[in-house]
């Protein structure tokens, strides 16, 4: 069987995300178990560099975790134009902060590599539309992150949709948060950067979340439902004080909770509260409620639960007693009907397949261009206090 060698530079790998899901879960599980298959004649293998500013930080990471895979330390530079330069790493991988984007992207596109990168791609439309334009221009294959859609229980909601479980869709509720903490005790480190809760550095969660949702949105309703037409969102900065990796205090400028109303375009509004400031009660971080003429799923990360009209109780208004209903015993569990795997994982096995096979791949820096725009409607209505249309791109 032919081994086909793809270099990858790997940007902003050491932070959180970058480290756990596109490193270790992704790149290093793919080569775990023997690269992709294509056919039995040839299998894709990748072949990560990590670049960043701090070598020590860098060693560490390619020391931890390269052993296992290849017996030796990781390749790793701080030099990224020599990395560029190089011609037999052929893709470029950015997760590092928002602010950094467009500068890593054009530089690589310019030196000829593939694109790959999270998302948000820039803060504003406009600067996402040039980073699309550039990456158009030179002619490179592009992708941007949208892990949400291979999530387990966003694939079984699909699935009920495609079956037409649902009957007529009615409405959608996404509740996404947890408490992330502020950092001031001692024993409550913040769980997440603290450019994220600054504005003036790319934070802030509509900038970051409404991305998710629009791709999400579109992808699992839209065929249904059409795309979004309008949107009224409102946002808060709700801790206005946090304290940073080098446990100094800041002020937080970012919004770091949202509320939005989405209108489709058959009219089906799907409503959704984005916060990091806010204690969970719930299945999960992340739950989607779906109602239907014929029946609603609950979708967690992972699991989704669902009750057709048949097993739908028939409660009475009566505060004046104890609740006779549990409404969680009327819920079904979707059963585990395939194997579902790591949800970045799966988009990364996709993009190489495009960038060595040309095969189709939907998610580009264009399209991601579209979740920009909505986060930059949800903070012009916000701060104009109104509803705005999303006009189609």
């Amino acid at each position: 069987m032919a081994e086909q060698r793809i270099g990858i530079i790997m940007s902003g790998v050491t932070g959180r995300m970058g480290t756990n899901q596109h490193l270790i879960r992704s790149i290093l599980a793919i080569m775990k178990q023997g690269g992709v298959r294509v056919s039995p004649e040839l299998t894709l293998m990748p072949d990560p560099i990590l670049v960043g500013r701090n070598e020590d930080t860098l060693r560490a990471l390619a020391e931890a975790h390269g052993p296992d895979v290849i017996g030796k330390p990781l390749r790793y530079t701080t030099d990224l134009d020599a990395a560029l330069a190089d011609k037999e790493d052929t893709v470029f991988f950015d997760a590092s902060a928002t602010q950094y984007r467009r500068r890593f992207v054009e530089a690589a596109a310019k030196a000829g590599k593939h694109i790959y990168c999270e998302k948000p791609t820039a803060t504003t439309v406009e600067e996402a539309l040039e980073i699309a334009k550039i990456v158009e221009g030179v002619g490179v294959k592009n992708g941007v992150v949208q892990d949400k859609l291979w999530l387990p229980g966003i694939r079984k909601l699909r699935a009920l949709i495609a079956q037409g479980f649902f009957g007529e869709i009615l409405a959608v509720k996404g509740d996404f948060g947890y408490w992330v903490f502020s950092g001031e005790m001692p024993d409550q480190p913040a769980q997440r950067p603290s450019w994220n809760y600054r504005v003036e550095d790319g934070g802030g969660i509509m900038v970051d979340m409404f991305c998710h949702w629009q791709y999400v949105i579109d992808t699992v309703f839209g065929g249904e439902c059409g795309p979004i037409e309008s949107l009224v969102s409102w946002a808060n900065t709700d801790l206005k004080t946090r304290v940073d990796e080098q446990g100094k205090a800041y002020k937080a400028t970012a919004d770091d909770s949202a509320y939005a109303i989405f209108r489709l375009q058959n009219g089906v509004v799907c409503q959704f509260n984005s916060s990091w400031c806010t204690r969970v009660r719930r299945d999960d971080l992340l739950t989607i409620q779906v109602d239907g003429t014929k029946g609603s799923a609950v979708a967690g990360l992972r699991e989704c639960f669902i009750q057709p009209l048949g097993a739908t109780p028939k409660p009475v208004w009566n505060p004046d007693i104890p609740q006779p209903i549990d409404f969680f015993e009327g819920w079904q569990k979707v059963p585990e009907q395939t194997h579902y795997d790591n949800a970045f994982k799966v988009q990364w096995e996709l993009f190489l397949r495009h960038v060595a096979l040309d095969e189709p791949f939907r998610w580009t820096v264009r399209e991601a261009a579209k979740g920009v725009q909505l986060a930059e409607l949800g903070l012009k209505s916000w701060q104009e206090k109104r509803w705005m249309d999303v006009e189609a791109r």
